[in-house]
């Protein structure tokens, strides 16, 4: 048993002694310790999916970030000397516009903010700002850790390591304001990857698997987790270079899309409980 399983169990079964020593009603303290303490054994829900739609791909795009703005979708790829940022066309997978990245950098997370376009890059601490019409440069930031996912929820940058932490940060000045730890039943949730604010919620990819974490933003906690296996087998990926990552949402309509790494398609699913 995990500690910190353990560790709430104590909890209840404290606050439980606790009351009936004292004969009356809990605190709203205790009410919300033991509110917290009983949520942490909520399974997380498990989801399947239906194939909407298929769409082509660049099946020679390393895909480390895929964000849906104003009917076009912004890729960001990955690999040093072939890091690129794309706009596609969704429908047909025409390249609208593309810039590629010096060759000492490789591309990860992609998000657009407003008019901008943010990338990150792995093992650099650097991260680009650009105009999201030209891809024009506005500036360069740095952090502290390695740079895998990014997305935002309107306010935050969301950003993910690679760990089981995610970052949030200040999208005028890029600093790092708080971070969570994402953990389901099990524990800590590592090689947390390619991230998508959707509905309030945070969607990432989970590195070398066939899993989507759905993550509340507020606790860290994955309140559900979507089985992506047979769609990785139908589009010929693994789970070692071709692994299922890129998550895109069109709020607009309500509409996913998922893909891989030198996969030849891009999918619109609906989930399904």
């Amino acid at each position: 048993m995990k500690y910190a399983t353990l560790a709430l169990i104590l909890q209840l079964v404290f606050s439980s002694a606790h009351l009936a020593q004292s004969g009356g009603k809990p605190s709203a303290a205790q009410q919300s310790q033991n509110t917290k303490a009983q949520s942490a054994f909520i399974s997380a829900k498990s989801y399947s999916f239906k194939i909407i739609r298929v769409y082509p791909h660049d099946s020679q795009a390393f895909t480390q970030g895929l964000v849906f703005d104003e009917g076009v979708l912004y890729e960001g790829t990955g690999i040093r000397g072939k890091s690129e940022l794309r706009r596609i066309k969704l429908d047909t997978g025409e390249l609208l516009h593309g810039i590629k990245l010096q060759d000492r950098y490789f591309g990860e997370g992609t998000t657009v903010f407003g008019n901008k376009l943010i990338q990150l890059t792995w093992t650099s601490k650097t991260g680009f700002v650009y105009d999201k019409n030209n891809f024009g440069l506005i500036k360069t930031f740095h952090y502290t850790t390695e740079g895998w996912g990014l997305t935002h929820d309107g306010k935050r940058l969301i950003m993910s390591d690679g760990t089981a932490i995610l970052y949030f940060l200040n999208p005028e000045t890029y600093q790092m304001t708080g971070q969570i730890e994402v953990n389901d039943n099990n524990g800590p949730v590592t090689r947390l990857n390619e991230l998508e604010y959707i509905r309030g919620e945070i969607y990432a990819n989970i590195w070398q698997t066939d899993n989507i974490a759905i993550i509340n933003p507020d606790t860290g906690r994955v309140t559900g987790w979507i089985d992506l296996e047979s769609l990785t087998q139908l589009a010929g990926g693994d789970k070692a270079t071709k692994t299922l990552n890129g998550i895109a949402y069109d709020k607009e309509t309500d509409r996913l899309f998922v893909t891989g790494k030198l996969w030849p398609k891009i999918y619109e699913i609906k989930i399904i409980p």
